[in-house]
């Protein structure tokens, strides 16, 4: 004989399963619920832009480099003697929009000579060549931005940085 009423044993049932299903939805780990990610160091932004500012310095140009981190905000500037003070905030931009639009300010300046005059519409896009994204193993890590020259220079200078960080990853 059953002394248990029949809707007692139903609610029962009922509230195990649910803790199984609630249970069995769950992560396993509380690190399933985090995602790894890869940050820039103040000594990495510091070798990323030395490498930047010897080709300017091999090409005797001056300019000013920024980096940003991956929410775009400013990590490291330097600015060479006798550069005009307008490209501080070029350069950061740059920076900027290269993490934004996770693609270089390249992308944009060709967009626009290509006639696609809706890109001048964008907020937040310099269309300016200088602005290169920081990638490592396919990760946004940041954003380098170069001005003081011709935009096509500050992409050579931007491209040096990129190339130190290459390095450093590795790869």
């Amino acid at each position: 004989m059953n002394l248990v009423p029949r809707r007692t044993r139903f609610i029962v049932g009922l509230s195990v399963l649910a803790a199984a299903v609630v249970s069995a939805a769950a992560p396993a780990s509380a690190s399933a619920q985090l995602a790894d990610s890869r940050a820039l160091t103040l000594d990495g932004v510091k070798e990323i832009v030395a490498a930047a500012a010897a080709e300017a310095r091999a090409n005797n140009w001056g300019v000013v480099i920024a980096v940003v981190d991956a929410g775009g905000h400013l990590l490291y500037l330097e600015r060479m003697d006798g550069v005009q003070t307008g490209s501080v905030e070029v350069a950061t931009e740059k920076a900027r929009t290269a993490v934004a639009f996770r693609r270089p300010t390249l992308a944009f300046q060709e967009g626009i000579a290509a006639g696609n005059t809706a890109m001048l519409g964008i907020r937040q896009a310099l269309p300016l060549e200088g602005g290169v994204p920081l990638m490592v193993d396919g990760h946004l890590v940041g954003g380098i931005g170069v001005s003081g020259v011709t935009s096509q220079q500050d992409g050579v200078i931007a491209a040096a940085g990129v190339r130190a960080l290459e390095a450093m990853a590795g790869g």
